[in-house]
């Protein structure tokens, strides 16, 4: 039974790391879960305060990172807030149009299309907005992945 109660925390550890790719699964519940299930499969006990503690200021810091990188890049490459949205609006539904490629088309088009519809910028600006939200996206997706991996790591530190 031991082996398939590790399965299952190791099967929502990397549906949080797919979490990265597909932002519209929630990775940070996906890896509390994990951390949760643990200790009902085997014990809570390597979990004291301090664990919780640090898992928590990870959990803001991700939703930090999330939100500073997006926000940097689009800035950074003169987006207005019509590009920020069209930008988010294309990492929500890029992927589940064009399901492999459409996790980077879709905010490139999502800056550009609101920047253009909303704004009526030329293109070459649109173009240079929709950039700057892949740059964003890839920033934040690096990021994060580096905090769950931390958050992984100090969970696996603290089990075994």
């Amino acid at each position: 039974m031991e082996w398939i109660y590790w399965a299952i925390v190791i099967i929502l550890i990397i549906i949080a790391f797919v979490g990265l790719l597909y932002p519209i699964i929630p990775s940070v519940l996906f890896l509390a879960a994990s951390f949760i299930l643990y200790g009902v499969f085997f014990s809570f006990e390597p979990f004291n305060w301090l664990f919780w503690v640090i898992q928590g200021l990870f959990v803001l810091l991700l939703f930090g990172a999330d939100y500073v990188a997006n926000t940097i890049g689009l800035k950074r490459f003169g987006a207005t807030k019509a590009g920020i949205v069209g930008s988010t609006i294309g990492i929500l539904i890029g992927p589940f149009v064009i399901p492999v490629l459409g996790i980077i088309v879709g905010p490139f088009l999502g800056a550009v299309i609101g920047e253009l519809i909303v704004h009526k910028t030329d293109i070459k600006q649109a173009l240079k907005v929709g950039v700057g939200s892949l740059v964003g996206f890839i920033s934040s997706i690096f990021t994060k992945g580096i905090i769950q991996t931390i958050m992984v790591v100090y969970f696996l530190w603290m089990v075994l």
